[in-house]
């Protein structure tokens, strides 16, 4: 029986194989494309997204390329989520000093204006996308506890994420103006 097959029978013992297998040649792939700190942690991602999809895995021969193809997924992921990051940071130059500042009495009226603002853009986009970043960024949830909570695939999850901050962050702009 191939190691797919007992992981796919639930084989505990197949899993810590699995990875064990082809986690040292994925982590190398990975280290030579992210920070080192953070090739762990992707690689953790990759094999957890892996056996989320062995069910639904049909060839068997390139596992390999399968989990290869995974990793470089999940480096598009992590380049994208980064220059997010670096787009909303540029936007809001003075962000840290900002939010020192707004603690301040004559700024607890912008910090309201502020918050109505971004409750008009929540408004604006559809509840899907409302609702996911909500549980993301004010209820403190992981990806993957989301993804439990509605059923969904972490992939998927990640996915809708990834569009409701381009939509918040595109009406966002469109209040702006």
């Amino acid at each position: 029986m191939s190691l797919i097959d007992r992981i796919k029978r639930g084989e505990n013992a197949a899993i810590l194989e699995f990875y064990r297998s082809f986690s040292p040649r994925i982590l190398i792939y990975l280290e030579r494309r992210v920070p080192k700190e953070i090739a762990q942690e992707i690689l953790n991602d990759v094999f957890l997204d892996a056996l989320d999809e062995i069910p639904l895995l049909k060839h068997e021969q390139n596992v390999m390329g399968w989990l290869y193809r995974i990793a470089r997924n999940k480096t598009i992921d992590y380049y994208r989520k980064r220059k997010l990051k670096s787009v909303l940071f540029s936007q809001i130059p003075y962000l840290e000093f900002a939010a020192k500042e707004m603690t301040q009495p004559e700024f607890v009226l912008e910090k309201e204006k502020v918050r109505e603002k971004i409750e008009g853009v929540m408004s604006r986009i559809s509840t899907k996308y409302a609702m996911i970043l909500r549980m993301h960024y004010e209820d403190g949830m992981r990806v993957k506890e989301i993804a439990l909570e509605l059923n969904m695939t972490p992939k998927a999850t990640e996915s809708l994420l990834f569009r409701a901050r381009m939509k918040f962050i595109e009406e966002y702009d469109i209040s702006s103006n």
